[in-house]
């Protein structure tokens, strides 16, 4: 395996700070501790620890809205009525909206901070214990003690 090398020697495969004309922006390669980011957008949080914590409620806040975006059904489509095709181009843009949240959450998560990862994680779990399993137990109608429930309905 050969190793290319920046100016300065750092091996650029490893987690480097490349040269993009004068501003260095660093690259991880692997998960890292620590509120020195940048999420989502240049300088963003930046060096503040509150402003970090308010970047993974943020990106806590959008896992579960994803996950809300997936389970709810505010669009009740009735076939054969006029409102069909309205409701329809709702759906499709509740559908893009929750894709567009999603790929923020990834894109998140593609700054390599392990508190990012674990905020979009726990955003996901919780949206779902929430979200998910109230919509299971509508389909059931219920939990019922008599019988056994599971989630993989």
């Amino acid at each position: 395996m050969s190793f290319t090398t920046t100016a300065n020697g750092v091996p650029s495969n490893s987690t480097v700070a490349m040269m993009l004309g004068r501003r260095r922006i660093p690259i991880h390669t692997s998960f890292y501790w620590g509120h020195k980011v940048d999420i989502l957008f240049h300088c963003w949080p930046g060096n503040s620890s509150a402003m970090y914590a308010v970047a993974l409620i943020l990106v806590f806040v959008m896992a579960v809205l994803v996950e809300w975006l997936s389970f709810t059904n505010i669009v009740k489509l009735k076939p054969g009525t006029s409102s069909d095709v309205v409701g329809s181009l709702l759906r499709t843009g509740l559908y893009g909206v929750r894709t567009g949240f999603s790929y923020l959450v990834m894109l998140a998560v593609m700054s390599f901070n392990g508190g990012v990862f674990l905020a979009a994680i726990f955003g996901h779990v919780i949206g779902f214990m929430v979200f998910g399993t109230m919509a299971v137990m509508k389909k059931s109608g219920g939990l019922d003690s008599s019988k056994p429930q599971s989630v993989f309905v």
